[in-house]
């Protein structure tokens, strides 16, 4: 026989579920801080090679990372022109160091560096509006040939400064 305590406890225990599996919560961490209502467009402008050792593919790599982050990450439709938000700019530096040296005098470390200057204007908020340099860095093995391994190095620098840029114009964290 089921006592009526036992009854009262299944009885709470149910209207506990049901109001807990009703009210959800829902975060999404998509890392941008934009009020829509205000800001609506982003005009991404070509950001040229302007360094002294160039490798050609980098401006597009580059292009396309930072037109796609803005894409999957926000609600902005990118324009032309007149942009809500413009981010213009120019690959300043491609450049690479000797970072170690091996027991026999040579170079067994080699670092890549990349820096790219951005000039943001946010025509809703103007006193947002910046001119700054982003930079990565990555290393690889001296006994690489830097064309090897080139490709997959620039994306990883790439990839790392489009998050900065991404989160120092629209992030806000």
């Amino acid at each position: 026989m089921i006592s009526k305590k036992h009854i009262r406890t299944t009885a709470w225990l149910c209207l506990v579920a049901l109001l807990v599996s009703a009210c959800r919560i829902s975060y999404k961490f998509n890392g941008a801080s934009i009020d829509y209502t205000k800001t609506k467009t982003i005009q991404i402008e070509n950001f040229p090679i302007r360094s002294a050792y160039v490798w050609a593919p980098m401006q597009s790599i580059f292009q396309n990372r930072l037109t796609d982050i803005f894409a999957q990450q926000t609600r902005l439709h990118q324009v032309r022109r007149g942009g809500d938000l413009v981010l213009a700019g120019e690959i300043t530096a491609f450049d690479q160091y000797n970072k170690g040296i091996s027991s026999n005098g040579y170079s067994s470390q080699v670092q890549l560096k990349m820096t790219v200057n951005v000039r943001f204007t946010n025509n809703a908020n103007h006193q947002e509006d910046f001119e700054r340099q982003f930079s990565a860095t990555t290393e690889y093995d001296a006994s690489q040939q830097l064309t090897a391994v080139q490709e997959e190095l620039v994306t990883q620098m790439v990839k790392d400064i489009t998050d900065q840029i991404f989160n120092a114009t629209v992030a806000n964290w």
